[in-house]
């Protein structure tokens, strides 16, 4: 599959977990999915603003500010899902500075297979921490029910 598909196909399937998040997940979930999505949105329109060589500094930064934005949501309602999340942003962050440092194209195919488990492990985070909030709600809801 081209980058560019997996680009495209990754970002939709971003929003429509982000949505799903934002729909029937729980407070810490909401939160969540807002800073991920509103952090992606961000990265992606100031990249059109900036120039190519900006890029990989403007991915530094909006990866430690989500990393530090889940920090607080995760500190604020103790989920060990967010955790993770914010786990998996680190290692991109880690991942991004690395290449960085080095000098290396993050063009090249290692940095797009880890780029895209960051990301995908991320999602799955997210799903994960949605539905185990769902089902909660629903089982305190059967067992408040006469």
């Amino acid at each position: 599959m081209s980058p560019f598909l997996t680009y495209i196909l990754l970002s939709l399937l971003l929003v429509t977990t982000c949505l799903f998040a934002i729909w029937k997940g729980g407070p810490a979930e909401r939160a969540g999915a807002a800073v991920v999505l509103v952090m992606v949105i961000f990265e992606r329109l100031a990249q059109t603003a900036m120039p190519q060589g900006w890029w990989v500094i403007l991915g530094l930064s909006c990866d430690a500010l989500t990393a530090l934005g889940l920090l607080a949501v995760t500190l604020r309602y103790a989920s060990l899902w967010l955790g993770g999340a914010m786990l998996f942003y680190a290692a991109q962050f880690t991942l991004h500075s690395f290449y960085f440092v080095t000098g290396r194209p993050d063009a090249d195919l290692l940095h797009m297979v880890l780029t895209d488990f960051n990301f995908g492990a991320i999602l799955v985070c997210l799903v994960v921490g949605t539905v185990l909030a769902w089902r909660t709600r629903l089982r305190v809801a059967a067992a408040s029910a006469p």
